[in-house]
């Protein structure tokens, strides 16, 4: 077989050799330990938490190493993109502020000297590789139909199939250069597909960043390098990309780890040097029934990274919540510096887990309770307005117009030694301190304390005048308490509740249903000062 000239039949007239190529991407000047990788998406729909994950992983290690990120979009998959998966990407990474050394832009410009960083621009790139392997004898056209499958191929197949061969050679590879030649007369349309030196029998050991040695069967298929369409499969276009890029370490998910003896066997073939890959655990999540499963586009609201932004968790809490997942140490190093900003932590390879981490919404929302409960009340303030921008013009609004107002709702039990821990994402605030922005319509007040209740909020109205202090205020409802039955003496409550009408929790219990239709709140205190003596004469004399 005279390779060169198969190689010419199938690739007439390429723009540039594989020699040409490699100038384009000279080797990167970098130091020994920085570490070069990517996130490289695919424009198919939303972004997984799973797959941001990964690229926290993956921007985690090369920004502490002092190395290169970059963004590829491998978009080759012209079947499953979606028109604006595109922008929603850029508009999740700008949104979390990940910066990458290199990428293209929106509107088609690249920034850095490996681009393009859109893998559907890269087709002439891929071609004259292929023509390459084809070349040398180790890559063949494929003319089955459907040959990214095996539905018309599969009775060829079999025969090549004896007792527990576990080679899968194509039948095509072993077409003569006149059946070639025919066939493209005939304009077939082929694939291009690895000719495997491998007959089954081999095995492989490779190195993973996480898991140390793994030992696996060598790839023993004649798998495809370009469909049909000229277009590559992931295999391929990382090998080349990758490998043309500079990049010295993958970080993809375990799934991957079966595919990687194919992968290497590729890289071997086109005389690459190996790549670093670091197969992390994928995000999983506990069932109904108490079962581990994967973390589900379909199943999962919060699979889907837009659900983080459009609640409004701080990037803080959701970077923090990843780092717990990824490390084991994290906690522990955050326990120990709870008021260090998370990116001085320490973050190297040894740091990540092996373990599927567990994606745990009530372990996240604690993360960020604990994150808001620390920002000043214009940084909440700041943030609100920021959110109700995009989410709730209404509401917006009415903190633009009431700047002052809100900022001292929002500081309300805020800069203390203990403060609360009630709100983790923004979209809780407008319902949250609902009776601060309206009188509320209802009230939490059980049925057998309505009478008691009426009387005393009647009674409290009619003598109400805003106390100068706290002390002041809490005498004063106590001593009006002692006059209606009330006991101010806890122990002497405790002792014979049944010769009172409550205590003076009670008591503050009604006034607090009555300003804010909850039986719990912030300080209540500092909740009437703020509405003000005249609102709160109002909601006290609603109550009928």
């Amino acid at each position: 077989m005279d390779y060169k000239k198969l190689a010419d039949l199938l690739f007439p007239n390429l723009p540039l050799t594989t020699q040409e190529i490699e100038k384009k991407y000279p080797p990167r000047k970098i130091k020994e330990g920085e570490i070069v990788s990517r996130y490289a998406p695919s424009p198919t729909g939303f972004m997984h938490l799973g797959n941001f994950f990964q690229m926290f992983i993956s921007y985690a290690l090369a920004k502490s190493s002092n190395g290169v990120e970059f963004l590829r979009l491998e978009d080759t998959d012209a079947k499953r993109e979606k028109a604006e998966a595109k922008e929603v990407i850029y508009q999740i990474l700008n949104h979390f502020g990940i910066k990458f050394n290199e990428y293209q832009t929106l509107d088609g410009k690249d920034i850095g000297a490996y681009g393009p960083y859109v893998q559907s621009q890269r087709a002439d790139i891929y071609k004259a590789y292929a023509k390459k392997l084809v070349s040398e004898g180790k890559a063949f056209p494929c003319f089955c139909k459907k040959t990214e499958g095996k539905e018309d191929v599969v009775a060829q197949r079999a025969i090549k199939f004896k007792n527990d061969d576990e080679k899968e050679y194509d039948p095509c590879r072993n077409l003569t250069l006149e059946q070639v030649e025919e066939k493209l007369k005939a304009n077939k349309p082929f694939a291009i597909r690895l000719k495997t030196k491998n007959d089954g029998s081999q095995r492989i050991v490779f190195n993973d960043l996480l898991k140390g040695d793994i030992e696996a069967k060598a790839n023993a298929k004649d798998f495809i390098l370009l469909k049909s369409d000229g277009i590559p499969p992931y295999a391929f276009a990382h090998a080349i990309d990758d490998t043309l890029m500079g990049t010295n370490l993958v970080v993809r998910g375990e799934e991957y780890i079966s595919s990687t003896p194919a992968h290497l066997e590729l890289f071997d073939a086109l005389g690459f040097k190996h790549i670093q890959y670091c197969h992390n655990p994928l995000i999983c999540k506990i069932d109904e029934n108490g079962n581990r499963r994967k973390l589900s586009k379909r199943l999962d609201v919060e699979a889907d990274m837009r659900y983080y932004i459009t609640n409004g968790y701080p990037n803080d809490s959701i970077f923090e919540y990843l780092l717990t997942l990824l490390s084991s140490s994290f906690e522990n190093w955050r326990s120990n510096n709870p008021n260090t900003r998370w990116q001085e932590f320490k973050f190297t390879p040894s740091n990540i887990t092996a373990v599927a981490p567990i994606c745990d919404l009530v372990k996240l929302n604690d993360i960020s309770k604990t994150i808001i409960s620390k920002m000043s009340a214009s940084e909440v303030y700041e943030n609100v307005l920021t959110w109700a921008n995009e989410f709730d013009k209404p509401f917006a609004e009415y903190l633009t117009k009431n700047k002052k107002y809100a900022i001292c709702v929002f500081n309300i039990d805020r800069e203390t030694p203990k403060p609360r821990k009630d709100i983790y994402c923004w979209s809780m605030v407008k319902e949250y301190f609902s009776y601060m922005w309206n009188a509320p319509q209802t009230n939490e007040l059980e049925d057998a304390d309505e009478t008691n209740y009426k009387e005393f909020i009647k009674a409290y109205a009619d003598n109400f005048k805003l106390a100068s202090s706290k002390e002041d205020w809490f005498n004063g409802v106590k001593e009006l308490a002692d006059k209606l039955g009330y006991a101010t003496d806890n122990k002497l409550y405790k002792a014979n509740p049944e010769a009172y009408k409550g205590n003076t929790a009670k008591a503050c219990e009604f006034i607090r249903l009555a300003l804010t239709g909850h039986k719990n709140s912030p300080d209540l205190y500092e909740i009437m000062t703020i509405l003000g003596e005249n609102e709160v004469k109002s909601r006290l004399n609603a109550v009928k």
